[in-house]
């Protein structure tokens, strides 16, 4: 369990770096720094996603949480506005901890208050719960003295990546209803929900202005807003009986703890099946991301029935050979702007396979489709991405972003890497080997041969391989050539490419996404866009590269390799202690002190770690789990 006390929580520099995350399984989510202090435009008590998993809206931002203690009020909540932090509850704020969702304990005027939060699994509900506890955590039987508990909730009601501005649009009636009150402050969003028992509730109809968000600020971004109040409600907390608030869209919205894994935030639902959240708080489902993080979140979980509602539903979405690269919110059709994600789903397939060995899920026409994408891809589909007479399969055209490393500010596309990229062959190669065992067709295995043989000729310069077919930018993406079930690369060439890359990319989170010896280096991904994202694939280190890394390392270097990879991982759970606590950024800076940036919760960062973690336990080094 993580929990922080004392000087930590009532440490504004410890608090405001640090976020809490709880999900409800369809892309919704609550978010917060731990003071409860919003920094970001995307944090809120309750963000739900109107069209699962995508067309995400803060609708209730936060609470404002007043104690009348014998009448005296003290406030526990903490906010930034322009210029000024008032109130400073986290003067109050004695503990943190997740357990399993987001605890805190207040001493108030020496009356501990325990709040804690929730969201039910698949409603676009949260439910919060106050109750005054003794020093040993239990509920006291009664408090000496009055207790009022004052709650106010500021709605925002808005896109979560926009930000609301007072208005002469926004409706504040609210009606009493059976369960509560209920408000729909734009008839193009749906009615809020706010329900309770023994609570009286005031009208306040009050705009708060100019919150700031620092994030957003240090992001180059407009960064205040402002959030509307429509009501107050009351309750008593000086006798054992808890409060509880539960805000969502229907009335009757369950108000049941589940205790989540760490893997169940991340996988949602979508339509009838499921699918993976890129990372919280602001990426939507991705099938590049969705696929390279299956077999951790989904398969070494044993959620192997979730491992294939996944596969299922995006075999379905096959466009000439290619599969989605990302749902965009609002739109009607995915984008397939990627020469990965096809690949990449041959591989969660194949992982899936060694796994279950359900050789069923090929049924409903999936294999003919399969079989279908690869030969799209022979003969060329969308984007220049087609196999040349080497066997090697080129992609891209001028505007493009095609692999991974997918920056581009407006028309600058930060790293093209038109051509043949090498991780493209070793996904490749890979997807042609998987399905020739799958079809018993021995023509793919002739075609992996002949790109096998032009591979080593065009990529090896004598140490690495090179980056694309003609650049020798030491990057990571080499190491998909080793790591992968069926690899390209000769063996003979595993040492030294692993060697290079330990010596000049690998770092305490992840591997750099380019030699600190290039010219294009960036040591820090901050600051506005344009700076973000032209570090973005420059240097900056992401975690995800490093369960490749070790899995090609343990394959080639044996034990000695596991026991390095032991202690990476044991270095790398301190961040578990850090930014969004329980999950693992999307990125870090390359230099020491390795500032996490970027997403604070991202799926195929925490996928590769728990994928690593079960390589290493299972004492094999297959490359297949």
């Amino acid at each position: 369990m993580i929990a922080f006390s004392g000087d930590q929580v009532s440490d504004p520099s410890f608090w405001l770096s640090r976020e809490w995350l709880e999900t409800n399984g369809l892309g919704g989510y609550a978010m917060s720094t731990i003071a409860g202090l919003n920094s970001r435009r995307y944090h809120g008590l309750l963000v739900a996603a109107l069209g699962s998993p995508v067309n995400r809206y803060v609708l209730l931002s936060k609470l404002e949480e007043t104690l009348l203690i014998d009448g005296q009020p003290f406030e526990l909540s903490t906010n930034h506005y322009s210029g000024a932090t008032h109130p400073q509850g986290y003067r109050y704020l004695t503990e943190f901890r997740l357990d399993p969702g987001p605890v805190w304990t207040f001493n108030v005027d020496g009356r501990l208050i325990e709040k804690r939060l929730f969201m039910p699994d698949e409603e676009n509900a949260v439910v919060t719960q106050y109750r005054t506890i003794d020093g040993s955590g239990y509920r006291t039987r009664r408090s000496s003295g009055a207790c009022q508990l004052i709650l106010r909730p500021l709605i925002a009601f808005r896109d979560y990546h926009s930000l609301t501005r007072e208005n002469h649009d926004l409706d504040p009636e609210w009606r009493i209803e059976p369960h509560g009150t209920s408000l729909q402050p734009y008839a193009s969003l749906p009615r809020l929900h706010f329900c309770f028992q023994r609570m009286g509730v005031t009208n306040v109809g009050q705009w708060y202005r100019q919150f700031d968000y620092h994030h957003e600020r240090e992001r180059g971004l407009e960064h205040q807003e402002d959030l509307f109040c429509p009501f107050e409600l009351q309750t008593d907390l000086s006798s054992d009986q808890a409060a509880q608030l539960a805000v969502g869209l229907h009335p009757d919205a369950p108000f049941e703890i589940k205790r989540k894994s760490i893997a169940d935030h991340y996988i949602v639902r979508r339509g009838t099946g499921h699918t993976v959240i890129a990372g919280y708080p602001w990426f939507g489902d991705w099938g590049r991301d969705t696929f390279i993080a299956l077999p951790g979140l989904a398969l070494v979980t044993g959620r192997h029935e979730i491992a294939r509602s996944i596969l299922t539903e995006y075999g379905k979405l096959f466009n000439q050979g290619l599969l989605p690269n990302r749902f965009i919110e609002g739109a009607d059709q995915p984008e397939y702007n990627t020469v990965d994600a096809t690949l990449w789903y041959f591989e969660a397939l194949r992982a899936y396979l060694e796994y279950s060995d359900d050789r069923s899920v090929f049924g409903d026409g999936l294999l003919e489709r399969l079989v279908e994408s690869i030969d799209w891809h022979t003969k060329g589909t969308l984007h220049g991405i087609g196999m040349d007479e080497d066997g090697l399969l080129s992609a891209g055209a001028p505007g493009l972003q095609l692999t991974w490393m997918d920056a581009k500010v407006g028309d600058w596309v930060v790293t093209p890497r038109m051509g043949k990229p090498v991780e493209i062959q070793a996904l490749w190669h890979n997807a042609l080997l998987c399905l020739g065992e799958w079809t018993g067709d021995a023509k793919y295995a002739q075609i992996a041969q002949r790109a096998k043989v032009s591979f080593d000729a065009l990529f090896w310069n004598g140490r690495y391989f090179d980056d694309v077919a003609g650049d020798r930018s030491l990057r990571p993406n080499q190491i998909f050539a080793l790591s992968l079930a069926h690899s390209i690369a000769r063996s003979d060439r595993a040492l030294p490419v692993l060697e290079t890359v330990e010596q000049e990319l690998l770092t305490p989170f992840g591997l750099r996404t380019l030699s600190p010896n290039d010219p294009d280096y960036r040591p820090h991904c901050e600051g506005d866009r344009l700076s973000r994202d032209g570090a973005y694939h420059q240097g900056t280190v992401w975690t995800w590269l490093a369960g490749h890394f070790w899995t090609a390392a343990i394959r080639h270097q044996g034990d000695e390799a596991k026991e390095r990879a032991s202690a990476w991982l044991q270095g790398l759970e301190s961040h578990l202690n850090e930014a969004c606590v329980g999950h693992v950024s999307e990125i870090f800076d390359a230099e020491p002190p390795h500032m996490p940036r970027g997403c604070p919760a991202q799926a195929w960062s925490i996928a590769e770690i728990l994928r690593l973690k079960a390589l290493l336990t299972l004492d094999k080094a297959d490359g297949a789990h």
